[in-house]
């Protein structure tokens, strides 16, 4: 039972619990918790969607951010790249912001039992919810091949939520459906051991940048081939945004300002530069390179100390390690308290023989 709330000087965000077997009331800190998978280099979309949220985050709650490694595995990928990539999201978090004195940070795999919780959680879940899910039903549309783990994969997903009770999930617009479908879960799971095990948690989105859209003007993701990433030579980067598609219209009409270049654009500027590369778009005599040229300069601007920073992570390994292994420690506490309590709720015996 929540009954109270307030705000610690360190601005994070406390809450007041009633402990109703102690009858005594403990204040403990708010949750925000999401996780991305290292399913390839991260791009802009994965930043402004969601880790900038993490990043902002972190001063109001108590964070916990993974790398989901599980769920990287529907995709097929070989060892070594999985291996590989799982390396450079943990230095994209790091250099993004994501601190370790303030955040949980840790690998999905490095906690087993959300894997245990969502063959548990699969039990209770109806075969119609998963396949009302969007995400699933977009890639088979895009005509990716899909696989038993691609199907169940919002089951866990909602695992690797609800172990850890937050009362925040900060995600993309493209996953407000998994968090609730999480909650759909949860009610369902609760209701069927008569118990409140689950905590109900509520998805944060920033309407504005929840979706950005790719090179060809879907949304922004790896499995469509549209991304600007963040770190890599500034050749690459520049051809990425060089490639963003655009009409025919001729360098001295006017052209449509609302086009991707200014979507994009509207990312780093501010509402006024907005307007000023708008107008230059209604004017005529300004063409998509000259735009595009213009996108490139404020990307650049904006990412060049956070690419830095990278670089440095890049040359103390031992540290960036330190932090995983504290941060699966830390989420394993947790996730063992929480096992614990839905082994004896579905009737799994403990091993007292």
């Amino acid at each position: 039972m929540w009954i109270g709330s307030g705000i610690l000087k360190n601005y994070r965000i406390k809450i007041k619990l009633l402990d109703k077997f102690n009858n005594k009331i403990m204040e403990v800190f708010m949750r925000s918790l999401s996780g991305i998978q290292p399913s390839g280099i991260l791009h802009i979309g994965n930043y402004f969607g969601a880790i900038k949220q993490f990043v902002e985050l972190q001063d109001e709650y108590e964070g916990f951010y993974f790398l989901a490694n599980y769920h990287a595995l529907t995709s097929s990928p070989k060892g070594e790249d999985l291996k590989a990539n799982t390396i450079n999201v943990i230095l994209d978090y790091l250099a993004l912001g994501l601190d370790p004195e303030k955040s949980t940070l840790f690998l999905q795999s490095d906690v087993p039992e959300h894997a245990e919780l969502s063959w548990i959680l699969s039990n209770i879940s109806p075969m119609g919810l998963l396949e009302r899910a969007h995400s699933y039903k977009d890639k088979v549309a895009k005509g990716i091949k899909p696989n038993v783990g691609l199907f169940t994969y919002p089951i866990l997903m909602t695992a690797d939520i609800l172990m850890y009770s937050p009362d925040i999930v900060p995600v993309g617009k493209d996953q407000k459906q998994h968090v609730e479908m999480t909650r759909d879960i949860a009610t369902k799971f609760n209701e069927t051991y008569g118990k409140e095990v689950f905590k109900l948690p509520k998805e944060k989105i920033v309407e504005n940048v929840a979706t950005v859209p790719g090179t060809d003007g879907d949304k922004m993701s790896k499995s469509y081939g549209n991304v600007i990433n963040m770190f890599g030579s500034k050749k690459a980067l520049k051809k990425q945004i060089m490639s963003i598609v655009t009409d025919s219209t001729p360098l001295e009409e006017p052209k449509n300002p609302d086009n991707n270049i200014t979507k994009l654009y509207a990312l780093f500027a501010t509402e006024a530069e907005v307007e000023a590369l708008k107008e230059k778009f209604r004017a005529g005599n300004f063409g998509y390179g000259h735009a595009k040229n213009e996108l490139f300069d404020k990307f650049m601007d904006y990412f060049s100390p956070f690419q830095k920073k990278r670089e440095e992570l890049e040359n103390n390994m031992d540290y960036v390690y330190g932090i995983l292994h504290e941060g699966a420690k830390k989420a394993r506490s947790i996730a063992t308290a929480k096992m614990d309590e839905v082994r004896d709720v579905v009737g799994l015996l403990k091993k007292n023989y």
